[in-house]
């Protein structure tokens, strides 16, 4: 009775008009100026990272054609690029590199080469950009081994233990070259622990680490695998031994838990729009900086409606961010990052 009473108040014996509700929700959308006012959820260029396909050669770009308006640039043109974002307010770039396929083996030798492509890329951004942008690398093996498997094969199965030593010689190096952020993506148990304490003792106490903590063995990647040349040494395989089930949320707290406790700077889930769910429940249950990624599949099959006229571009890329942080995102891994920053500096 109250909650009638308080919208639909009783008539006075005079009154004749019929009755309205006293609270309007309209009333603050009736103005642009009104709905900006009030507006709970914002996006701008701080929230952005930009991932970035680097691949052999100078002056070189080749389109991804899963990915319509993504590039693979050579590490001349990756740096360029960085300085880009630097000038448009993005503070992190994250780095993916496209292997020569003769460098790949199933140890993946080439992802702990101090020369290899992500290396030489960090150190040229660095010389190009300075400490005006962050530079963010996948710790993960799929680039680099044959197989197209995040960590190794040992009779049939992906070994944890063994991949980690691995895994934390790839960060080595990546510190090494001045990496701003390591991001473990493999989903092997023990790896940020093991990650966190190889930092230390080496004296890269202030490179940050980036769990992806909950990483599911999602069908959204496809586009990905194209730009890093994993999808055909995949195949028919699949990673489901150690990614996660998608259907499991409570799994992902134990995860994240788990990634934090060894000491896990930020965390991130992946994808995401299909697990904005998981990114609420993760950023309510550990207030920790929480980030979401935008993966390949969801930003191709945007691209690829918005060809067909179906979507408008401008409207669906735009709303699918504001999602990831009303959803609790600190931060969101795109594709569109450098077209998003470009509008939100025009105003």
């Amino acid at each position: 009775m109250w909650l009638k009473n308080l919208f639909f108040p009783a008539p006075a014996q005079t009154q004749t008009k019929p009755q309205f509700p006293c609270i309007r929700m309209r009333r603050t959308r009736q103005a642009d100026w009104a709905r900006r006012m009030v507006r709970e959820s914002r996006l701008s260029a701080d929230d952005l990272i930009w991932p970035i396909f680097v691949q052999e050669g100078s002056g070189q770009r080749s389109p991804v054609a899963s990915m319509p308006g993504v590039e693979r640039l050579s590490v001349d043109l990756a740096a360029a690029a960085c300085a880009e974002a630097a000038d448009l307010g993005i503070p992190a770039i994250a780095l993916f590199p496209m292997v020569d396929p003769a460098r790949k083996n199933e140890e993946a030798s080439e992802a702990v080469n101090p020369e290899n492509l992500v290396c030489r890329a960090v150190r040229a951004i660095r010389k190009e950009v300075g400490g005006s942008v962050g530079i963010m690398c996948d710790v993960a093996l799929d680039p680099y081994t044959s197989h197209g498997q995040d960590g190794l094969l040992r009779g049939g199965e992906i070994v944890n233990d063994e991949t980690v030593s691995l895994l934390v010689r790839q960060a080595l190096v990546q510190a090494e070259a001045g990496c701003d952020i390591v991001a473990p993506s493999d989903m092997m148990d023990g790896r940020v622990g093991a990650i966190r304490a190889a930092l230390e003792d080496k004296g890269h106490s202030r490179v940050l680490l980036m769990a992806y903590a909950a990483k599911y063995a999602s069908a959204f990647y496809g586009p990905f695998r194209d730009a890093v040349g994993s999808a055909s040494s995949l195949g028919r395989g699949d990673k489901k031994t150690y990614q996660m089930d998608p259907g499991n949320g409570d799994e992902a707290l134990r995860e994240v838990a788990l990634d934090i406790g060894e000491g896990a700077d930020m965390v991130m889930v992946k994808p995401g729009m299909p697990y904005l769910d998981i990114l609420r429940r993760v950023k309510d249950a550990f207030g920790m900086p929480t980030f979401a990624y935008q993966v390949s599949g969801e930003y191709a099959m945007l691209r690829a409606a918005a060809a067909q006229g179906w979507l408008d571009w401008d409207a669906v890329i735009m709303e699918s961010l504001l999602a990831f942080k009303r959803a609790g995102a600190d931060g969101i891994l795109t594709y569109a990052a450098p077209e998003i920053a470009r509008r939100l500096k025009q105003g």
